[in-house]
């Protein structure tokens, strides 16, 4: 990861609101042949069902897809006038695709007080309400926030595949994203933190930083595992049966 001396954390007069959706992984727990977010669900790539809801919101300026060097993915002619900016510069973990993918950012023209709502590539079911939800709570936010919902079942501790504890869960949420927070303020943290953090939250979190909760959707859960692809294709139908497509 690069220094940070040379980035203005001056605020602007209106700061602009960037997505940045870190593609880079390969999808090794789902089982698939390839890469999970180019799995094609309803006749299109996962990805890009999950681009299309951004693209429906007017407030985000522009979107940022976070690749690796070798991906082939985005250079089909296809996709060559695509609305959204590539950058092969992913990571070998989920933190340096970020903070990589935040310079980059940085490079296209935002400045550290802009807003960047990091999204994964493979929660293909998030919404434009679902975004401007979190827009809403977060713009009038000093730390900014993240999607996330109320865990709604019992919690079991564990050891070699037994029980051995019940957890309380009446203030346990499960983190989703978009997680959104100021550029500059992110890079730092994710620059202090290290590539150990598993979402961009718990870098600002180890600031000492408290990321506001926005209730979301249990229909935006990441496709993780095979089972997980079915149910994601389900609910994109039934989203297409509902507007009677």
């Amino acid at each position: 990861m690069t220094e940070l001396h040379d980035i203005a954390l001056k605020p602007t007069a209106t700061p602009r609101c960037w997505a940045l959706i870190p593609c880079a992984g390969t999808g090794s727990r789902a089982g698939a042949a390839g890469p999970k977010q180019y799995q094609v669900m309803l006749g299109k790539p996962m990805v890009m069902h999950t681009l299309a809801a951004f693209a429906e919101v007017s407030r985000i300026d522009q979107t940022l897809v976070v690749v690796s060097s070798d991906d082939q993915f985005f250079q089909t002619p296809h996709l060559a006038n695509a609305s959204f900016l590539i950058a092969a510069c992913g990571g070998s973990t989920r933190a340096a695709s970020v903070f990589n993918g935040l310079s980059a950012l940085l490079a296209e023209g935002a400045v550290a007080h802009d807003w960047v709502l990091v999204h994964d590539a493979a929660r293909c079911l998030i919404t434009p309400a679902q975004i401007n939800q979190l827009l809403d709570a977060c713009l009038i936010d000093e730390v900014g926030g993240l999607l996330a919902l109320p865990l709604p079942d019992t919690l079991k501790a564990a050891h070699a595949g037994r029980v051995t504890g019940t957890l309380p869960r009446v203030d346990k949420w499960l983190a989703q994203t978009p997680q959104m927070f100021r550029i500059g303020s992110l890079l730092e943290a994710l620059e202090l933190a290290g590539d150990a953090v598993t979402d961009e939250s718990s870098a600002i979190e180890a600031m000492g930083l408290s990321p506001k909760l926005v209730p979301g959707s249990a229909q935006n859960f990441k496709v993780t595992y095979a089972q997980d692809f079915e149910l994601a294709r389900a609910v994109l139908q039934s989203r297409l049966t509902g507007l009677g497509v």
